[in-house]
């Protein structure tokens, strides 16, 4: 698989493409908030011949959907998150504006996803882990094959998602880190939503954060 990134709006959100061989794609989080970010992401779509399978979210606070409705307008996409996190899309018009951002009316997801679900597009697979404590509905997607995950907003390089937001919960953060993501092999590259990339490995020996005595 090829991973593509782009950092998109004031918060600096990566929206990830996700594809391989076949062109068959796929995007994690609408960050685009724009006409110009959303004609670079179109742009490069177009340019390699990408045919976008489906958006899926690892989350929906705003910063994660607020290019939505431009992405799903654009290839007539279904679009999957988990059902807890239908709340944000509930509050997002009112929301958004104490962030300095504007969405109007976001498109709700067509499909809910959950726990060990998979998602294929192409020769390709990808594993649905359900995380909460940054947000409710927070998913990560892994791939054993390829040995990477992306992971949203539950942990960064040298650092974790806040949980003062609503829904949010450090302890279950906390639990979230330990039991579905350092479970995993320290060669799998991590992907978080904001920021560089990072690995399990690396993040178990420094992140100042978490200490599991591990």
């Amino acid at each position: 698989m090829t991973i593509k990134i782009f950092v998109f709006n004031p918060f600096q959100l990566n929206t990830y493409l996700v594809y391989d061989e076949t062109k068959q794609a796929i995007i994690i989080d609408a960050g685009n908030s724009n006409k110009d970010e959303d004609k670079e992401l179109f742009d490069f779509i177009e340019e390699n011949g990408l045919n976008i399978q489906g958006l899926y979210y690892t989350h929906s606070h705003v910063d994660h959907i607020l290019g939505n409705n431009s992405i799903i307008n654009k290839f007539k996409l279904k679009t999957s998150a988990h059902k807890d996190s239908i709340i944000f899309f509930e509050t997002a018009n009112s929301y958004a504006p104490s962030l300095g951002l504007e969405i109007k009316d976001p498109i709700f997801p067509s499909d809910f996803i959950f726990e060990e679900d998979i998602i294929e597009f192409g020769n390709s697979k990808l594993k649905v882990l359900h995380t909460p404590g940054h947000a409710d509905g927070s998913l990560c997607f892994y791939s054993e094959e390829e040995q990477f995950i992306i992971v949203g907003d539950v942990l960064f390089k040298d650092s974790i998602g806040r949980t003062d937001l609503p829904t949010g919960d450090y302890d279950l953060l906390m639990k979230t880190i330990k039991e579905k993501i350092f479970t995993l092999p320290n060669s799998v590259k991590v992907f978080p939503g904001h920021g560089p990339n990072t690995s399990i490995g690396y993040e178990k020996m420094n992140n100042p954060f978490i200490n599991f005595n591990l």
